[in-house]
């Protein structure tokens, strides 16, 4: 536990967050407005992208979170240089000057984020070589690296397992390859779009990931002069070439964030309206969003959420891979549910593990069984995984105050929804693990007229 509060720690600092500790004063409704920028699952992967190009990359809507300062820290101990640009949330990244980092450097500078394993391909084009430390991450599950190995070996890399970490080399260069991930991974697909680029010859991946992000940095890279097509049935077509250019580009907005705030609104029986979501990137979100009965308007500068006062209703949710109902959506969506007149039920296949934060909830009262191993259920339509849990939650159940600890990112948002909800007074510690998607959370909840103390 002690590793799991110095990650907070450090995640806090890293964008000036003063506490650890809030003290909420819970069953007050939500109201008034919030701004969602570039999405934490684009951004980070977009700065990775500079590093491909030897000129200037603009990119825009960046949001202040520890993942984005970590990206920085990464790309600023290779030679790449990092300015504000003049409008808010501007960076200016400049590749001209890539160089070798050691890894104790990286290591240090890389923390709890799994980033790093990103930088593989654009540094074995650079410098022919990459080292990535022992990577972290929240706690929800193994999440392991393996794809990203087996896609970087079929390039034509050499993998070293180091006991600080793994080294990869390009002796003869890296070389167009076939791709078929065993499952969508983003990260993998990631990983494939960033080496496939620059690689010498065309690049086939299968069964790739579509999430809108994926297609963000695909935008990217074309405007880098990348030559990538996006075929039917999951199929990704990447011609390699020599060179590549820098970018201007403005994120696309955190759908993850964005239903965060909806999920609030419905838990506290509030109205948020989130400005810079867009419907066509939440539109599983908002159908489920409306089963459960709560209310949405969409509008051309945001979308407004609320809780209609009439009885929310319980829902089956399977999570998956775009365009399904994904993961980091069920988890705020919970405290939600606990409220519900029935019971519901949430299939996560997409991670293992990612049930922890139900405990937090439990201790506030809600009906949560989690199944460990999931169960069978008439009507599936996500195909089970031999990972996946089962959450069954019974309400509506009155959420009371306690003392509670963030587990990892989006269960620790969840937290903060719990204790918005219940009756009394709640401290939910080990909130530093929040800023790392979540820009300025704390003056957000203020605005929406939550009551809350902090802990310095």
């Amino acid at each position: 536990m002690s590793n799991l509060i110095t990650d907070a720690q450090r995640a806090g600092a890293s964008v000036g967050l003063t506490f650890d500790r809030i003290t909420i004063e819970g069953g007050h409704p939500l109201q008034g407005d919030v701004d969602v920028r570039g999405a934490k699952n684009l951004v980070t992967k977009a700065m990775v992208a500079s590093l491909l190009s030897e000129g200037v990359s603009v990119l825009r809507d960046v949001p202040d979170i520890s993942d984005v300062r970590v990206v920085r820290g990464l790309l600023e101990i290779h030679g790449v240089t990092v300015k504000e640009g003049p409008e808010p949330g501007e960076l200016l990244l400049d590749a001209g000057n890539v160089r070798t980092a050691h890894m104790r450097e990286i290591d240090a500078h890389a923390g709890s984020s799994r980033i790093p394993i990103l930088f593989c391909g654009p540094l074995l084009h650079q410098l022919g070589e990459a080292f990535i430390p022992d990577l972290g991450g929240c706690r929800i599950g193994d999440r392991p690296i393996n794809f990203h190995l087996d896609a970087l070996r079929k390039f034509g890399a050499v993998v070293e397992k180091l006991p600080s970490g793994i080294r990869l080399s390009a002796p003869n260069g890296l070389h167009g390859a076939h791709v078929h991930l065993p499952y969508p991974s983003v990260g993998a697909t990631e990983q494939t779009l960033l080496t496939a680029v620059r690689a010498e010859g065309v690049t086939e991946l299968r069964n790739a990931a579509i999430e809108p992000e994926i297609m963000d940095l695909i935008a990217i890279l074309q405007k880098m002069g990348a030559i990538i097509s996006v075929e039917p049935n999951r199929v990704i077509l990447i011609e390699g070439v020599k060179e590549l250019k820098g970018y201007t580009h403005r994120a696309l907005f955190d759908r993850n964030e964005a239903a965060s705030w909806a999920s609030a609104a419905l838990a506290t029986r509030g109205d948020v309206f989130v400005r810079g979501a867009v419907q066509e990137h939440m539109m599983t979100f908002l159908n489920v969003f409306r089963k459960v009965g709560g209310e949405f308007d969409v509008q051309e500068s945001g979308i407004r959420f609320w809780h209609p006062g009439t009885a929310l209703k319980p829902v089956v949710i399977e999570t998956d891979v775009h365009p399904g109902f994904m993961t980091d959506w069920q988890q705020p969506l919970v405290v939600a549910l606990t409220q519900a007149d029935g019971v519901s039920t949430i299939h996560e296949t997409v991670y293992e593990n990612r049930f922890g934060f139900t405990e937090a909830l439990q201790k506030m009262g809600a009906d949560i069984r989690v199944h460990p191993h999931g169960f069978a259920a008439p009507n599936r339509r996500v195909p089970r995984r031999e990972l996946e849990q089962a959450a069954v939650i019974t309400g509506p159940t009155p959420l009371h105050g306690a003392d509670i600890e963030v587990p990892d990112l989006r269960g620790g948002f969840s937290h903060l929804i719990a204790a918005l909800t219940a009756e009394g007074t709640s401290t939910v510690r080990n909130v530093g693990i929040i800023s790392r998607g979540y820009e300025n959370f704390e003056s957000k909840l203020q605005a929406l007229g939550a009551r809350f103390t902090v802990d310095v």
